[in-house]
Order: structure tokens, then sequence, then C-alpha cells
């Protein structure tokens, strides 16, 4: 005789809701803990543009990790630069361009057209008939 399964217990739908929002508030907690770190031993500085910043905009500077890891944030802050919003949103834009193929930099083959290659010949040919 086949015996049957245990009865399940209904799926707890606020349990994803849960994880979700501790994962979302231990990510925060991280961020704030290398921002803070980051503001303390870097100059208020924009790494890209060096637009200064006041401590009054101070929001507009974020931290953008060199290596793309958000969880490699050694101490002495080697992993991370100081840029402005606008520069950090570029910096990233211009990742995802260079992922997708989009950008020159992407392996392409520099151009071979030479314009001018033969621009001496003819200035010989013209300084010898006049």
């Amino acid at each position: 005789m086949a015996r049957k399964p245990p009865p399940r217990k209904p799926p707890d739908p606020g349990k994803l809701d849960r994880l979700v929002a501790e994962a979302r508030k231990a990510q925060e907690e991280r961020a704030r803990s290398y921002r803070e770190q980051a503001l303390k031993i870097l100059p208020w500085i924009c790494g890209r543009c060096a637009r200064e910043f006041s401590r009054e905009r101070l929001r507009e500077l974020t931290v953008h990790h060199k290596d793309g890891n958000h969880e490699n944030n050694p101490p002495d802050g080697s992993n991370w630069e100081l840029l402005c919003v606008y520069c950090h949103e570029n910096e990233h834009a211009r990742v995802e361009d260079f992922k997708s193929g989009s950008e020159p930099e992407s392996g392409k083959s520099a151009a071979t057209h030479r314009p001018l290659e033969k621009l001496g010949e003819l200035l010989k040919k013209k300084g010898g008939t006049g």
C-alpha cells in the first residue's frame, strides 16, 4: 500500500516580502557603513568631473566600487572612488554599453583608411612641375 505524503502547510505570503525587506535593510546598512568610511578618508571631490562638494550638497556624492563588487569594502578605501551622481550614472552606463558592444572600445578594429597618405607625392609632383 502506498503511503500518502504528509499534508503541506500553506505558503506564507508574507515570508518573501520579509526576506526581501531584510535583505534591502542589510544592504542599506552596509552601504551606509562604507559610505561613511569613504567620506571620512577621501576628499569630497568627484573623481571624474572634479566638482567639489560642501556638506550641504554631500548627498549628491556617491561611492563607486572600482571593481564593481559592492561587497569588496577594504577599510583603506582602495576599491572606492567618490563620484557625483551624474558621473556615477555615466560610469555604470558606459560599463553596460561596453558589455553590449555598442561602445568603440569593445574590441572593434580601428579605421584603416588613410585619406592623406598620398599627399606627399602630390605635393612633390606639384612642386616639380611649377
